[in-house]
């Protein structure tokens, strides 16, 4: 199979990126109220993504998917600690590395986040005519095969989970199902 994939103009990712921008302020600003009750700094959240998603990790590791020195991550870390939603350990094999790992509070934490996403998500669609949800849809496809083919290291594909397909997406007046 051949990749038919045209590169973006640059004009056009500007674009894009000016009205994705937009949209995440908007969201900041709607969501920052609610992100306050949970009680943790943007680069403490971060944080927690990293090690629920990479599993645990060294310290060294964690600063530096944080674009962070060791102490900074430490001092991040340690406050996690204190809110009971991290926990270090030594390293089985060398007990000079410090591991950090989610513990259940913090994954409970996370899950707040995600759950305020989707209600986020959720309202912002309820306002989208029901003649463009398609089209939302789409988009939301795109991008993610996009994110699946750059962690693949390959072009973006429209096949497979998450990907564009021909099955209808909307209720069909034909026979009222969803695929």
């Amino acid at each position: 199979m051949t990749d038919d994939r045209r590169p973006p103009e640059p004009a056009d990712l500007e674009r894009v990126v000016d009205v994705f921008d937009a949209l995440m302020q908007r969201l900041m600003a709607t969501h920052a109220p609610e992100l306050n009750l949970i009680e943790l700094t943007m680069s403490q959240t971060k944080a927690m993504y990293l090690v629920i998603a990479g599993g645990p990790l060294r310290m060294s590791e964690l600063a530096s998917r944080l674009h962070v020195t060791n102490s900074t991550a430490t001092g991040q870390v340690d406050r996690l600690v204190e809110l009971g939603l991290m926990e270090r350990h030594e390293h089985p094999g060398d007990r000079r590395h410090v591991v950090v790992s989610a513990t259940a509070h913090g994954i409970e934490t996370l899950e707040r986040f995600r759950e305020l996403n989707s209600h986020r998500m959720r309202q912002m669609l309820e306002l989208v005519d029901a003649v463009d949800l398609p089209t939302v849809e789409q988009g939301l496809r795109i991008l993610h095969a996009a994110l699946q083919a750059g962690a693949a290291g390959g072009p973006a594909t429209t096949e497979g989970p998450g990907a564009q397909t021909d099955q209808p997406t909307t209720t069909e007046s034909s026979g009222g199902t969803h695929a």
